[in-house]
């Protein structure tokens, strides 16, 4: 196991540096970052030139992208371009997103996979018809629709929450945004989960537990659940950096100022240093996401062993 994960931890640098060489790029070719800097009157060639000078834009692109690779390593992201430092950035928006984050997973997991395992076991039944409905339903519905729609009835019809969050952003207020960014999630672990809970019903070691006489409940809770959540755990891992990355819409709808919001206003300002700082990081939050789901497997499945 140790040498597997040290084997995995060198496959990912490469994987990191292209993936930031390929953001880096793309981020710079999104437009002029002294434009949005002078705001909507046009900088004059003279400050214009010194801008790029203060922030090494007047560098090659492959000079830019070694230096701040260079700084990245020693902990430096940058400054943004209102002369605060990104790394300041992070630290208030990323505890935000993260706390955002746990909410929603803790739905998609209790909520996703506790429906699933009711309708893979009654398939074909009522309940399963209508587990499958809604949820098709909730696929449909775009998050900002969805969003937007429980704001305005549990927030400003009925009062139940607040339809900004508070600057502090504490658990009992990102319930319902955690809800809405997670809604579409939920519903694909729940038809994944129903859909391999199904499958394995019929699978041989199952049917060798219950002729051994074990309890439904043992069946189901270490047999069948336990097998089935193999794609399950590797749908709601890679989720975990898609959550974060794109709560965007969410973090707008609600006011919460958290990463979506820090990558939407460096996206309007063509603010290269805050977006690629951020995405950055989310980069490295998928890569530690999938490790983990990796060696997950050989928990959830003994069948499963890493030389």
């Amino acid at each position: 196991m140790g040498r597997y994960v040290i084997r995995r931890l060198l496959q990912m640098i490469p994987v990191f540096l292209g993936a930031t060489l390929l953001i880096f790029l793309m981020v710079n070719v999104m437009g002029d970052p002294v434009a949005g800097l002078c705001g909507e009157r046009q900088c004059d060639p003279a400050t214009a030139a010194q801008l790029k000078k203060e922030f090494g834009l007047d560098k090659p692109v492959w000079q830019q992208y070694l230096t701040y690779m260079g700084n990245v390593f020693t902990g430096d992201f940058g400054t943004a371009f209102n002369g605060q430092p990104v790394t300041e950035l992070m630290g208030s928006a990323f505890p935000v997103t993260i706390r955002l984050t746990i909410v929603a997973i803790v739905f998609e997991i209790v909520i996703g996979i506790t429906l699933g395992v009711l309708t893979g076991l009654r398939r074909g039944r009522p309940v399963d018809t209508t587990v499958l409905l809604v949820t098709l339903v909730v696929i449909s519905i775009p998050t900002f629709v969805t969003g937007l729609l429980l704001q305005l009835l549990l927030g400003v019809e009925w009062g139940l929450i607040k339809p900004s969050v508070s600057p502090d952003a504490p658990f009992n207020e990102l319930l319902v945004p955690g809800l809405v960014l997670a809604s579409v999630s939920l519903a694909y672990v729940t038809r994944l989960t129903r859909t391999s809970i199904a499958e394995n019903r019929r699978a041989d070691y199952v049917r060798t537990a219950i002729a051994k006489g074990l309890p439904r409940q043992r069946v189901i809770t270490r047999h069948l659940l336990r097998n089935s959540l193999i794609p399950v755990v590797t749908f709601i891992g890679t989720d975990i950096g898609a959550l974060m990355g794109g709560a965007i819409v969410t973090e707008r709808i609600f006011n919460i100022h958290g990463v979506g919001y820090q990558l939407y206003q460096g996206i309007l300002r063509q603010n290269t240093q805050t977006v690629v700082g951020f995405v950055t990081v989310l980069v490295l939050v998928f890569l530690v996401a999938n490790l983990l789901v990796d060696l997950l497997y050989a928990v959830l499945d003994p069948r499963i062993r890493y030389a």
